[in-house]
């Protein structure tokens, strides 16, 4: 959870969310009923375990699936593993013929599918998909080397896979399903030009044809978590996208970096070059990454859990939400110089009574960017920091910059405000203190 110091304080966790606009997340307990069905879904939640995972990598991972080259013995070996998985899940088939199997020459995604409980939203598909394939003995282009060894890739992307087989049995575990229809797909030929991925997005199988992707989620390489980082790219494919992986985190409190990066180099970029919002979640590059030392061993198993239960909580905050969220095709150009630039400290200038300078973000309209702090300032002795996002004031969302600005101008000598930070949510207190020289 979030670790709320001096001169920040910990905000009740209703009270939290309503402040960022998620009161989905506020538990009310109003009747029995109801809390039979709070307990439901908080058992559901707990479903997502480490030493479910581990299970599952330590399969995929083994010696003998040969490094599950796509379209290879050991890939097909894999495949059947995976649709057992399924079966013994309760997920329904969403394949080709009946069956899990959507095949592309040689090469076999696994589908499986929860239908929406609302017979309008039930046709928007909330897709959420990891790659199983691997480089099998490696070559020289796609190896780090040594070539002509195993390729376990029990992070690459074993341990993906591994998340993606708890949130779907965390889902069919649900007391009310969401209104969207749920997709869980693992991928084939990912290494291979993300050839599963692409071929889904452009021909799905019969099950699915009559359904509107309205979302996706990518997990790629979930299992080295080191220091509570995880990396998030997409988030600037929808307005608001943001905000809402920084609410579905206040179970985990993980610390995330968002990256406006859109590179060819996973299964979220199909969804995205075909104008689907879309987000990946990936705990980064280390050296075994494409060798033959990628091993289970190496997987942070009790990572993989708080990553999985944030996958969990955007898929079905994405798929119970009013309304599904509009791609946002700016974000195809956008790239890590324009977070620079956005994020960039301001000038210095006189400062204003609070000592608080903010830039407006297109993708994240209603959280103002801290780009100045002035010295010896309220907002200064508040602990506020360049980078921080301002998403309340006195407990209410905002609607953009100018009505924080306005709020700002009418507040008295002391004011709470709600920040996000690096995925965080704090409460932090602005006061005027004329004696410090805060005031004009």
């Amino acid at each position: 959870m979030v670790n709320f110091q001096q001169p920040a304080k910990k905000l009740p966790r209703a009270r939290l969310v309503r402040a960022v606009g998620v009161a989905a997340f506020a538990v009310w307990t109003l009747s029995g009923a109801l809390r039979a069905a709070e307990l439901s879904a908080a058992a559901a939640r707990a479903s997502v375990r480490a030493d479910d995972a581990k299970r599952h990598v330590a399969a995929l991972a083994d010696d003998a699936l040969e490094g599950r080259a796509a379209g290879s013995r050991g890939g097909r070996a894999a495949g059947t593993y995976l649709v057992d998985e399924f079966q013994r899940i309760g997920v329904d088939p969403a394949g080709d013929e009946g069956g899990f199997y959507q095949r592309f020459g040689t090469m076999r995604n696994v589908l499986g599918m929860l239908r929406g409980s609302d017979p309008e939203a039930s046709r928007e598909a909330v897709v959420i998909g990891a790659h199983y394939d691997h480089v099998g003995y490696g070559t020289p282009s796609n190896s780090f080397g040594p070539t002509g060894r195993i390729h376990n890739g029990a992070d690459d992307n074993a341990s993906g896979v591994a998340g993606l087989l708890e949130v779907a049995e965390a889902c069919t575990l649900l007391p009310r399903r969401p209104k969207r229809t749920l997709v869980f797909a693992l991928w084939d030929g990912e290494e291979v030009n993300l050839l599963g991925s692409s071929h889904f997005v452009r021909e799905r199988p019969l099950p699915l044809a009559h359904h509107r992707v309205a979302f996706s989620i990518n997990l790629d390489m979930i299992g080295r978590l080191r220091g509570e980082r995880l990396e998030v790219y997409g988030t600037r494919s929808a307005v608001g996208l943001r905000q809402t992986i920084v609410s579905a985190n206040l179970p985990t409190g993980l610390k995330l970096a968002f990256s406006w990066e859109c590179s060819k180099d996973s299964d979220h970029y199909p969804f995205l070059a075909a104008g689907i919002p879309t987000v990946m979640f990936h705990t980064g590059l280390h050296s075994e990454y494409h060798r033959p030392s990628d091993d289970a061993h190496l997987v942070n198993y009790a990572g993989i859990e708080p990553v999985t239960g944030l996958a969990l909580e955007t898929l079905l905050a994405v798929a119970d939400a009013p309304a599904s969220p509009d791609f946002r095709d700016v974000c195809l150009a956008e790239n890590e110089s324009g977070r620079r630039q956005l994020e960039a400290e301001a000038p210095p200038a006189p400062p204003k009574r609070w000592g608080l300078g903010t830039r407006p973000d297109a993708a994240d309209p209603t959280a103002p960017l801290v780009v100045r702090v002035s010295p010896n300032t309220p907002a200064e002795r508040g602990g506020f920091r360049i980078g921080d996002r301002v998403v309340a004031i006195d407990q209410q969302p905002l609607i953009d910059q100018g009505d924080m600005v306005a709020r700002l101008a009418q507040a008295a000598d002391r004011v709470d405000v709600g920040i996000e930070r690096e995925g965080r949510l704090l409460e932090l207190r602005l006061v005027v203190n004329p004696t410090a020289g805060g005031a004009e």
